[in-house]
């Protein structure tokens, strides 16, 4: 009998920025070419005493109101854009950030730059030449990084306000926001090892707070979002 898990963690971005990739990259250990997520698919990882669902979301318009529907009572998401398209970035704040609403009080945000492997100056110099996964060019060449991890710090600290966290509470930005490769592999263990050691001590927290030590996927949350207190 499969347990519950106890606790989620949600991929969201649009589409074509690997999410995907990514998680198959950890989860399976290679590279996978890119393929649409319909809805959503996830992942159980067991991580010693604890089981975590880690989902991964369809980043296309027509599934995009099932966002908030995976992110409820989710514990960690991770805001993932393409390096080389600004507009990915973007789109996180004006399109994703509100499906996060109906995420834990306490949800950690991490924002995450993916296919650096892609760029001039990229990451991984010596490794395998990636095929773009891009439907917009079909060239192979270096394309020019749009994004800086300066950005993803900003829109990180943009989140915390949306989030009503104050400065003193959030985890810096530095430690969560990270440039990755699916393809290469570049920093992908460092991203969820890093999700995963944070997460860790919210399910004690969770479990010293009740008898239920598991997270009902299914469970409606109708409470107010509310401003978030210091850990």
């Amino acid at each position: 009998m499969m347990k519950k898990p106890d606790l989620k963690v949600v991929l969201l971005g649009d589409m074509n920025v690997g999410k995907t990739s990514l998680l198959h990259r950890y989860m399976e250990r290679k590279f996978q070419e890119s393929v649409s997520t319909v809805g959503g698919a996830f992942y159980l990882k067991q991580l010693g005493p604890y089981n975590i669902s880690i989902w991964d979301t369809a980043g296309r318009e027509q599934f995009h109101g099932l966002g908030s529907m995976y992110c409820r009572s989710a514990s960690a998401i991770i805001l993932t854009y393409d390096v080389g398209h600004k507009q990915s970035l973007l789109e996180l704040e004006e399109r994703f950030l509100g499906l996060t609403d109906t995420a834990n009080s306490d949800c950690l945000f991490f924002v995450v730059g993916n296919k650096v492997d892609l760029t001039d100056g990229s990451e991984g110099e010596g490794e395998e030449e990636s095929k773009s996964e891009r439907p917009r060019t079909s060239s192979t060449s270096k394309v020019r990084k749009q994004v800086d991890i300066e950005d993803a710090h900003a829109l990180y600290k943009r989140i915390m306000k949306y989030r009503l966290v104050d400065d003193s509470c959030a985890p810096v930005a530095e430690k969560m926001c990270f440039e990755t490769s699916a393809k290469t592999g570049h920093n992908v263990d460092d991203l969820f090892e890093s999700v995963f050691n944070m997460v860790i001590p919210l399910i004690l927290k969770k479990r010293a707070n009740g008898p239920d030590d598991t997270i009902n996927l299914a469970q409606s949350n109708t409470e107010k979002q509310s401003k978030s207190g210091c850990c």
